[in-house]
């Protein structure tokens, strides 16, 4: 099936997200070389051959996976919130956020956590 003009980069940018969901469920190099390999092609497509060498992906890629492997360090944490905040695809972000357990890291780094306190006070009472 081929793929229009528009549709093609749409689903180069999908496979490199689910390579990178894929290397934040296994953290295995294979899959960390198997998004880099994707990236520097995804650059190598992008650039121009009188441009400077074009590495977006490939420097994205390595600041995301980087930050995926060291999820406890609260810089990383900051930049995965950021990187997600960029993934137009709603069920592939859940699904990373999902992996990266974002959530309760950020919980656990700023000391908040619901422990039951928020539904405190609207138990209906009985007159």
């Amino acid at each position: 099936m081929l793929m229009s003009s528009q549709e093609w980069p749409a689903q180069k940018v999908r496979e490199w997200l689910l390579a990178i969901l894929r290397f934040a469920v296994t953290l295995d190099q294979a899959d960390l070389a198997t998004v880099q390999a994707i990236a520097i092609e995804m650059d190598r497509l992008g650039s121009h051959p009188e441009a400077a060498t074009f590495a977006f992906f490939a420097r994205s890629s390595a600041e995301f996976c980087h930050a995926i492997a060291n999820k406890d360090d609260p810089n990383s944490i900051a930049l995965l919130h950021r990187q997600l905040a960029r993934i137009d695809d709603r069920r592939l972000r859940r699904a990373l956020e999902a992996a990266l357990d974002c959530e309760q890291r950020t919980a656990r780094r700023t000391g908040k956590r619901d422990d039951g306190k928020l539904w405190k006070g609207l138990t209906p009472t009985r007159y």
